[in-house]
């Protein structure tokens, strides 16, 4: 066996997470608050963690990063109940102890050039993006411009609230927000099927292009596309992307077993300048640059 560390393994940390907060919301959806310091330090936007869910369960799941505090020590995650280990998370009270692996994988990096940052996110997707965009509206001579965009057909996991913030090529009738976001000056809008009350009518996606179609060449040309949800919208992202010349990450999801690269479940089809290759989500990921994972 070869003597050289792995890059990614002095920056994964084990410890035992405290529940700071637990809070449930409609659809079966929960934000959780753990105490994890050293992951804490180390999180970055599109990273997350391997999470033990509660006692007699083996196998950990996997669990983007909503938001994370170096300063006071503590992650937000946000998850739907979708089989028995999340059941069994969605039981876990303040003061309860998990076991915390993380944090894990190569996450989003947006680039000075194109300061328009458009972040797209689709259900559990949203969370990856609600910690870049926090990130980039704390870098305050970094010159961001960043816009959210976020779609779900259950009620949106956090209190929505009317938009203050004006953005030109929105429809109007476009005003429902994520206030949290708004508080920290990141202009974001929501959009959905289900007829919630200030949301687009449609897909996410058509929300996006409806801007992207409003920007002059010269605004259009600083645009970077940043995005996490369900694979159909990923490839819409990609392919919306991909017509205008823009730069678009997305950010993968797939059932882990180990979460750190060893059993090589989590393979996706990436294509390389040496030729198509085989990548780990988990370690190699999960953000990879769109062109190299949808194709068609």
């Amino acid at each position: 066996m070869s003597g050289v560390a792995r890059p990614h393994r002095s920056t994964i940390f084990l410890e035992q997470a405290n529940v700071v907060a637990h809070e449930a919301y409609e659809g079966e959806q929960f934000v959780l608050r753990l105490r994890a310091p050293k992951c804490a330090a180390a999180a970055t936007p599109g990273s997350f963690v391997h999470l033990n869910c509660g006692p007699g369960l083996p196998m950990r799941r996997p669990l983007s990063i909503m938001r994370a505090s170096s300063a006071e020590g503590w992650i937000e995650v946000l998850y739907k109940v979708v089989g028995h280990g999340l059941a069994e998370l969605a039981l876990r009270r303040p003061g309860e102890m998990l076991s915390c692996l993380g944090p894990i994988g190569r996450g989003f990096t947006a680039h000075a050039e194109r300061p328009r940052t458009l972040m797209i996110g689709g259900g559990v997707g949203i969370p990856p993006l609600v910690f870049l965009a926090e990130t980039l509206a704390l870098e305050h001579r970094g010159g961001w411009k960043p816009l959210v965009l976020m779609g779900s057909e259950l009620p949106f996991p956090f209190r929505t609230g009317t938009s203050t913030i004006s953005v030109s090529g929105i429809p109007p009738g476009a005003t429902a927000c994520m206030p949290s976001l708004e508080d920290c000056g990141v202009p974001n809008r929501l959009a959905s099927l289900a007829g919630y009350f200030g949301c687009h009518a449609g897909h996410v996606t058509d929300l996006a292009r409806i801007w992207l179609a409003s920007l002059a060449p010269a605004h259009l040309a600083k645009v970077e596309l940043f995005a996490c949800g369900p694979e159909a919208m990923l490839r819409a992202v990609a392919a919306l992307g991909s017509s205008l010349g823009l730069p678009c990450q997305v950010s993968l999801e797939e059932n882990m077993a180990c979460a750190v690269g060893g059993c090589a479940g989590c393979t996706v089809l990436v294509q390389t300048p040496d030729g198509p290759a085989m990548k780990r989500i988990c370690v190699d990921g999960p953000v990879f640059d769109a062109a190299t994972v949808f194709t068609e």
